[in-house]
């Protein structure tokens, strides 16, 4: 099974960026398709953007125009470039993977995760 390993997180005022990183090891065939999730303090995990092996991306609507998801799969590492920030993004950033999703922004249709990295957005 991979172990994902996510870094990048950091504190940051409302309009900056952050570019969060995802290191898959391990066997890659449950890497096919890869997704950042987030979960504010209190409430559940949410799908935040997918790409999969073919270049399939999927955005969740209140990330669409500030957050970008690629993939480099020589290094089998996932990138969530994050702009334009607000304080509602604040919560921890997973990543997931797995060989197969139907819906890739749903939590429960992937098996392995990293444990997290922390953003926090102030005003």
């Amino acid at each position: 099974q991979p172990q994902l390993m996510e870094s990048g997180g950091d504190s940051v005022q409302a309009g900056g960026s952050l570019n969060l990183s995802c290191a898959a090891s391990g066997t890659t065939f449950s890497t096919y398709v890869m997704a950042w999730f987030h979960q504010a303090p209190g409430k559940e995990r949410e799908g935040v953007a997918s790409i999969d092996n073919d270049g399939l991306i999927a955005y969740a609507d209140s990330v669409k125009g500030r957050f970008t998801i690629s993939k480099d799969r020589r290094k089998n590492t996932v990138y969530l470039l994050m702009n334009n920030l607000t304080p509602e993004d604040t919560g921890m950033f997973y990543c997931a993977s797995d060989s197969y999703a139907e819906d890739t922004l749903r939590a429960d249709e992937y098996n392995y995760w990293g444990q997290g990295t922390q953003v926090t957005v102030s005003s």
